[in-house]
């Protein structure tokens, strides 16, 4: 049976409540709430205060994971620290419980039993914290993807940074230090993206959910600290289990 995807044109805190109850899901227990919460200079990401209301209605902690940037780009959200400092000065933790799930280690590996690129996933211990899974993802342009959205929030966004460097390496290397220097063609990249995603969902089936908000669109994703303003008209709101 294929899943159900709400669709709305008007984008607001208010609206993408309403569009969340439409879905007809009660996350159990403790929501992880997964978004993107920006890097260093970024003006596109969406803030707290828009998703508030939604994260509000669930209870739900806001959690992230450090990049594997190394000395290769420009950004903060590769160590502990300075993540966490970044995440207090775009004020996230004003308003929310914030973890960081892979800051203490060691990483969870999970199996892919079906992967085409990848056969493990590393992704932040504190995951198993929780009960069900909210993914509110910004949809938007990205520099290797082409676009990221809720897969690259799942699969990027859950995953250590021996977990991203796996995925942009697609499989040849865990070393966030040289992962740049062997990343992977588009393809590649998003069938390792597809991979480690599918094993988030495995986890959290039947209890996840799925908010896309088309606003602030670049070509650039969010995690870009020198990021192209937005370059086309907001879109709206898509919403599935």
């Amino acid at each position: 049976m294929k899943t159900k995807v709400y669709f709305s044109k008007e984008i607001s805190p208010e609206k993408v409540v309403e569009m969340y109850r439409a879905l007809g899901i009660a996350l159990p227990g403790k929501v992880a709430v997964k978004l993107h919460s920006g890097e260093k200079g970024n003006q596109n990401f969406l803030r707290p205060e828009f998703w508030k209301p939604m994260i509000d209605s669930v209870g739900g902690t806001v959690v992230e994971c450090n990049t594997a940037y190394g000395d290769k780009y420009a950004g903060v959200r590769d160590h502990t620290e300075s993540h966490l400092k970044l995440i207090e000065y775009h004020g996230w933790n004003k308003y929310f419980t914030v973890d960081l799930m892979d800051a203490e280690g060691p990483d969870l590996c999970w199996d892919i039993p079906g992967g085409k690129v990848l056969k493990q996933n590393y992704v932040g211990r504190n995951i198993v914290r929780y009960d069900s899974m909210l993914v509110l993802a910004h949809f938007k342009g990205h520099p290797r993807g082409g676009y990221g959205g809720a897969l690259k929030q799942l699969s990027i966004g859950c995953a250590s940074a021996k977990g991203k460097a796996l995925i942009h390496s697609a499989g040849v290397t865990d070393n966030n230090l040289d992962c740049w220097d062997k990343h992977a063609g588009q393809d590649l990249f998003c069938e390792a993206m597809a991979d480690a995603a599918s094993s988030v969902v495995k986890h959290f089936e039947g209890r996840i959910a799925f908010i896309n908000v088309m606003k602030n669109i670049s070509v650039d994703c969010d995690c870009c600290a020198v990021a192209e303003d937005p370059c086309m008209k907001d879109i709206g709101r898509p919403a599935s289990t």
